[in-house]
């Protein structure tokens, strides 16, 4: 995913994790990894809307001052369909763990996934950290 150059500061810090795109199909799909500078784009969903969708306060959480001044920007090429990508910025040598329905920054919205996968995943980091570590060969 591409970002103008003044939004990739907000993107890098954390602070910008949405965006709005007018494309003919998606360029992007959920769960991908794309490069921004030296770290990664991991989109967290890409959802269809309507024009009308697009408001003041999405507009601000995308980093811009104006649903103009978005739409302006989020127009690529000859498309009519809308999209709002949700992502997170991974900074290099940063490890990605696959967000759920039960992320925290994600609960109201109708996002993929399933309790039971957040259940999942919390009964694996479970196990984990009640492991034993493995014995290593010594070397004499």
């Amino acid at each position: 995913m591409m970002f103008t150059k003044r939004l990739r500061e907000g993107v890098r810090r954390g602070r910008i994790t949405c965006s709005v795109r007018i494309w003919t199909r998606p360029q992007v799909k959920a769960g991908g990894r794309y490069r921004m500078d030296e770290g990664q784009i991991v989109v967290d969903s890409i959802v269809p809307i309507r024009l009308r969708d697009i408001t003041r306060d999405l507009a601000l959480e995308s980093g811009f001052s104006s649903v103009k001044d978005l739409l302006q920007t989020a127009k690529h090429g000859s498309g009519n369909n809308v999209y709002l990508i949700r992502f997170r910025y991974l900074p290099p040598g940063a490890w990605h763990v696959p967000s759920t329905a039960g992320d925290v920054r994600h609960q109201g919205r109708a996002e993929t996934g399933s309790a039971s996968s957040s259940d999942s995943r919390s009964q694996l980091l479970r196990r984990i950290l009640k492991s034993k570590p493995r014995r290593s060969a010594r070397i004499t």
